[in-house]
């Protein structure tokens, strides 16, 4: 008989057996593997945690107990377990569940999680809250290995100690290895220290210690120290420990019943501590398990077949090519990436040019500043990471590299609306961002040859250069340019009377609305304006459309309409307001009122009878 289905609340877990548990597991891991095979997702992490993540609902006690995934796309067990399985089906689809921990969607997500390294400073801020209000609930944050190279991580970890907290801290090692090895009895020590008969003993045996008079609690005293002086000479302290946390571990995070083991034991500390296991990334499908990077996060694919390459080239394949080809032709070129190499096409890059190459980890604000400090040193570095995740580097780019006025490139990748990711992983908000930032310019390339262009004259000029580009490809349609081609138009821009101005791959959709009384201007070079060529591209129309995929506040149409209102035209401006859900691209344009019929219609109702 099926477990999962039959599950009604996380606590229903607490009955299950040991073989009960394994059954689970496996209807849990053939769940996850069928429902992203069809709506695409994050797929390796998610399978190997899931031993783990039923024994966390087997210890704990959801929603009380709070679970903070840290980044969260590998909690789609959790979200099994806590009554979304219904709705899986659903994933990453509009108006289905997300991807990613959502306290919309139940009490068992305490917050959003979308960036890496946030997990601890949450979680110890719900421990500390539990704390003060005197109640007995623990809170755990599940974090990679992966986000142990984000500094936020260690600036949380530095506030853990010395602390009586309900706090537990579940390190998941995917990849790396964190305590230090050495030899066969370093292997064997924590094989005993992490069993449940380590534990049992240890707790046995202070029980009956502690009812000797007046020596018992001295005895227990002196084995510690023993114990922990042993533990020193053979072992050595790792990195938690010297920051003053107890630590349990590393043990077999995709064996149920040790990880339920260490995870009682860890309670029983009732402090902050460290549990330390390590899980296979992949595990139970065999081409995630020996590519589990190629599966971390995969679009549909036929489970039988695989994941196929599509052929298909993007932005980012591009990008990867044409830095490659610079570097080439420039020994000061250097590329840097924060954990994105592959992602972000610098995989080519890597391969033949090492010593030029340099991935930071998941820490983007690092690989600014050292990008800096590269430009500093009379390198052209050319930084690569998502648009999201640039969010969090706004203080480098304005301190380390504007400020100093330094020649710095960066290359923003998945701007603009993101399929599937959702509200935590749109790109819509680096334009606003950065173009407050002094003596910046910002590219907006909507196909692969301006992609080009964008990015040479991003490496031959001065100061902070952005080019961002959204995911997947270029867009059609054809084009004329300015003379210096930073400004793309169609259908004789200096005759029409409704111009619609824009930039990047939105232009898409107002292409088609290009005739006799509309032209369509596509801002190349996105920012600073070269006002004259606008002016003269506009002189004829009474009626000017800014529409940006990108969120209104510091944007572009909130900056030109104010420009254009002043030249007496009749202005409209469609950007985005608030935060996007998840859902499929065209989906989403269409939530958002920028499909071509929307755009229409829209601008429809501010033109007279005569329309478009």
């Amino acid at each position: 008989m099926p477990i999962l289905q039959n599950l009604k609340s996380p606590a229903d877990i607490k009955a299950l057996k040991n073989d009960q548990l394994e059954e689970l597991a496996a209807e849990l891991r053939q769940t996850i593997l069928s429902t992203v095979s069809q709506n695409g997702g994050h797929l390796s992490s998610n399978l190997g945690i899931v031993e783990a993540t039923v024994a966390l609902h087997k210890v704990f006690d959801c929603p009380d107990d709070r679970i903070i995934f840290d980044v969260s796309h590998q909690s789609y067990a959790h979200k099994l377990l806590t009554g979304r399985y219904a709705e899986f089906s659903t994933l990453r689809r509009a108006g289905g569940i997300s991807g990613f921990s959502n306290p919309a969607e139940s009490p068992c997500d305490p917050c959003y999680e979308g960036h890496c390294g946030t997990s601890i400073s949450q979680a110890l801020a719900f421990a500390t809250a539990n704390k003060m209000a005197g109640n007995q609930n623990y809170t755990v944050a599940v974090v990679g290995d992966g986000a142990f190279t984000n500094g936020m991580i260690y600036e949380a970890l530095n506030n853990c100690a010395d602390k009586d907290l309900r706090l537990i801290i579940l390190l998941n090692d995917n990849e790396m290895s964190i305590s230090k090895n050495i030899g066969g009895l370093n292997k064997s020590l924590r094989r005993m220290r992490s069993s449940a008969g380590y534990f049992r003993f240890k707790h046995g045996t202070q029980k009956v210690l502690r009812k000797i008079p007046l020596l018992g609690k001295a005895v227990i005293w002196l084995g510690n120290k023993i114990k922990n002086f042993i533990k020193d000479v053979l072992l050595k302290k790792n990195v938690f420990e010297n920051l003053g946390l107890e630590y349990i571990g590393p043990v077999d995070g995709n064996n149920i019943k040790r990880t339920c083991s260490v995870l009682a034991e860890a309670k029983l500390r009732q402090q902050c501590c460290v549990v330390h296991i390590y899980t296979k990334k992949g595990l139970g499908y065999t081409p995630a398990e020996e590519e589990p990077a190629k599966y971390h996060a995969v679009p549909p694919f036929d489970i039988k077949e695989g994941l196929k390459d599509s052929g298909q080239k993007t932005f980012s394949s591009e990008f990867g090519e044409f830095v490659n080809s610079l570097a080439e032709r420039d020994g000061r070129v250097c590329a840097i990436t924060a954990a994105m190499g592959a992602g972000t096409g610098l995989a080519l890059f890597e391969k033949n040019y090492p010593e030029r190459f340099f991935d930071v980890g998941i820490a983007e604000e690092h690989a600014v500043t050292f990008g800096a400090g590269l430009a500093a040193a009379g390198k052209l570095p050319v930084c690569a990471m998502y648009s999201t995740f640039a969010q969090r580097v706004y203080d480098q780019l304005f301190q380390d590299v504007s400020l100093a006025n330094l020649h710095f490139v960066l290359a923003l990748d998945r701007c603009g609306f993101v399929e599937g990711d959702g509200i935590t992983h749109q790109g819509l908000f680096d334009y606003s961002l950065f173009t407050s930032i002094p003596n910046v310019t910002v590219y907006s390339p909507a196909t692969f040859k301006e992609l080009r262009s964008c990015l040479t004259n991003a490496v031959r000029g001065e100061g902070l250069q952005i080019v961002r580009y959204p995911k997947g490809g270029e867009i059609g349609g054809e084009w004329e340019y300015t003379a210096d081609g930073e400004i793309a138009y169609t259908h004789g821009a200096k005759n029409c009377k409704t111009a619609i101005i824009t930039y990047g791959r939105i232009a898409q959709n107002a292409l088609p609305l290009a005739g006799e009384n509309t032209c369509v201007i596509r801002l190349v070079k996105a920012f600073p304006y070269n006002y004259g060529e606008l002016a003269a591209l506009t002189e004829s129309a009474e009626f000017v459309y800014l529409l940006e995929e990108g969120i209104y506040q510091g944007g572009m149409a909130q900056k030109l309409s104010a420009y254009f209102s002043a030249q007496g035209k009749k202005v409209k401006t469609h950007a985005v307001e608030g935060f996007v859900k998840h859902g499929g691209l065209e989906e989403t344009f269409a939530a958002h009122g920028f499909s071509t019929e929307q755009i229409a219609a829209q601008i429809s109702s501010e033109l007279p009878s005569s329309g478009l």
